[in-house]
């Protein structure tokens, strides 16, 4: 591969990235899903009132499906009036506070004690699940469903339960106990339990007091009301998720379950939720129950519904005169890595540990994560960690990046004669791959030794990459002077000449998505500039205008993205700077890093018009 060819293919490649980097990080967050047909036709409605309850099929299992207006007979302003509508069970853990509600016995107020929503100590701490009637409203729901043509009241989501006993706070030490009798024979008890991080344990008994057996099938559900702000970004997912037996992981966006209105995975095993960037919702049968499994969408009342659920498909027999019980599972909290690999090993949970979206390079990715979190505990800085890992991840793959360079070095070393060949055999295309061939032998130069290393390379830093972005430590991270969240991109902006122009530039019209541009992408799109400058520019035009312009596309690019993401590759690029500059100076190569600056503020000569000298 000649020096001309790897530019032209070098510059192919850079303008592909850009184009698609282009779709997938500017214009695909700015377009907005358009709405949904206001209204839902007679036929769709009477089916969504159908699904509030969940049905059973003709073979025996059953299936609940989407929420709808029922769920939510009351509209409230706020979360404080909501939960004062009902009467309630506290929650009160050292990572979690919170409700349960006595109307319908679900959890549907929880929130994150360890988590606020800024990086300022005084801001609110996450609200995770809301209860019905708010436009966000997001909650957890367990119940029994009725074999075909049975009659037998079960209780709904407006039956009103009573607490057992004297313990009303829901406590890592103390369960609470809820009882609902449907005045036809039937006790029914739940009993919640939560240990010390985000899982609750959910034991449903049935005392059955009448004269006939009863079959009935248990049920767990995660409902969303509206659409949550997602960042729609490629590398991670946000919506509804799940591990589903043989189905392996399965997960769709808010806009595609929209457009599928219901998809069905019938009997399979497995866990199935919604999932935020660093938050989840997941209910878990006991590993290897069998289940149907929905993920479904709904609109009530002009408000989008999402639901993922799922419905054992053996039924719980409760004879005459007998109590039976039933144990269950909901996660509720934040993705914890060490967390949920502990509910994985320890419950048998199948693949929780894919609540993270770990990407493609699942394999890369997590060591590369344990590397950054044990560094850190180190270094007591996660900026700091990010610099660290880069190094190691550099210095690892040094022989390669030798072998690299060391080919770039030869072939500098013989661009005189390449040209001198090109020029003499310009004429035939066939002679001069020849003679290049030839060159190229004589000289032990394999001109592939260039590139195989480097793409060999692409999956750790992608893998880099992703961690650093789906990283729930990285969030509200502090680096050093302004820099105060890792996750978040750099507040100061050139635009507003850091701050002293009061106006924010990114709320005008199409342009504003480009006018956030804060100093570290700035100073890494000067590192990416110079690091160009290495080699003296193509003798193309259009490629070196390719490669004029790389730096300045990817500055605007970088521009909204997490700081940390932002520093990586600035400091990635300055290694790969001092990298270059010693392998190719050992290896003879001349390297005028200084002097191909200079030529690049240099004014080109003019062309000489024809006919004059």
């Amino acid at each position: 591969m000649n020096s001309d060819n790897r530019n032209v293919i070098l510059a192919v490649v850079l303008s592909m990235i850009v184009l698609f980097g282009w779709q997938f990080f500017i214009a695909g967050p700015q377009l907005e899903q358009a709405q949904r047909q206001a209204e839902i036709t007679a036929a769709q409605q009477a089916e969504a009132e159908q699904l509030a309850v969940p049905q059973t099929s003709g073979d025996g299992t059953a299936t609940p499906a989407a929420t709808t207006g029922a769920d939510a007979p009351q509209v409230f302003t706020d979360r404080a009036a909501a939960i004062a509508a009902s009467d309630r069970v506290t929650i009160a853990t050292e990572d979690l506070e919170g409700s349960i509600n006595l109307t319908g016995a679900r959890i549907d107020d929880l929130q994150l004690k360890q988590y606020r929503e800024t990086v300022d100590p005084d801001s609110p701490i996450i609200s995770l699940l809301k209860p019905a009637g708010l436009a966000d409203a997001y909650f957890v729901e367990q119940g029994w469903a009725a074999a075909p043509g049975s009659t037998v009241a079960l209780p709904t989501s407006q039956s009103v339960w009573t607490v057992e006993g004297e313990n009303t706070t829901l406590t890592a030490d103390t369960p609470v106990t809820l009882r609902f009798d449907n005045g036809e024979g039937l006790v029914f008890h739940r009993t919640f339990a939560v240990d010390d991080y985000y899982l609750f344990t959910v034991t449903q008994t049935v005392e059955n007091t009448g004269a006939g057996d009863i079959a009935l099938f248990p049920y767990s559900r995660v409902v969303r009301h509206g659409n949550p702000k997602v960042q729609n970004f490629f590398i991670q997912h946000e919506g509804p998720i799940g591990v589903l037996g043989s189905n392996n992981y399965v997960a769709r966006k808010y806009a595609d379950l929209q457009n599928e209105k219901q998809v069905d995975f019938s009997s399979t095993t497995g866990w199935l939720g919604i999932a935020d960037k660093y938050w989840a919702t997941a209910v878990l049968p006991k590993p290897e129950t069998p289940i149907n499994a929905r993920f479904a969408y709904s609109q009530t009342n002009g408000t989008n519904v999402y639901q993922t659920n799922y419905v054992e498909t053996q039924p719980v027999m409760v004879p005459a005169g007998a109590t039976v019980s039933h144990e269950a599972y909901v996660f509720a909290g934040a993705k914890e890595d060490r967390v949920i690999g502990a509910y994985q090993e320890n419950h048998g949970f199948d693949r929780l540990e894919l609540l993270i979206d770990w990407g493609w390079f699942h394999f890369l990715t997590k060591p590369m994560h344990w590397l950054l979190v044990t560094l850190y505990g180190i270094l007591g800085n996660f900026g700091l960690a990010v610099l660290a890992v880069t190094v190691i991840v550099k210095a690892l793959f040094f022989p390669l990046a030798n072998r690299s360079y060391a080919s770039m070095a030869a072939m500098r070393r013989v661009q005189p004669e390449m040209k001198a060949i090109q020029e003499r055999l310009k004429d035939d295309r066939a002679a001069q791959q020849q003679a290049m061939m030839e060159l190229y032998k004589k000289e032990k130069i394999n001109p592939l030794s260039g590139c195989w290393p480097i793409l060999i390379q692409i999956p750790v830093f992608f893998a880099l990459y992703t961690v650093i972005f789906i990283s729930l430590e990285m969030r509200h991270a502090p680096f050093f002077g302004w820099i105060q969240d890792l996750a978040a991109p750099d507040p100061t902006n050139i635009f507003t000449l850091f701050g002293l122009i009061p106006w924010d530039p990114t709320i005008m019209p199409v342009i504003g998505g480009f006018l956030h541009l804060g100093v570290w992408p700035v100073i890494m799109g000067i590192t990416m500039w110079v690091q160009m400058r290495l080699n003296p520019p193509p003798p193309d035009p259009t490629q070196a205008m390719i490669f004029n312009w790389m730096p300045v596309i990817f500055t605007f690019m970088l521009g909204t993205f997490p700081a940390g993401l932002v520093i990586y590759w600035a400091w990635n690029n300055t290694l790969s700077i001092a990298q270059q500059w010693f392998i190719m100076k050992r290896h003879g190569a001349e390297v005028n890093l200084f002097g191909n600056i200079l030529d690049s503020f240099r004014r080109k000569p003019k062309p000489a018009e024809p006919g004059k000298s």
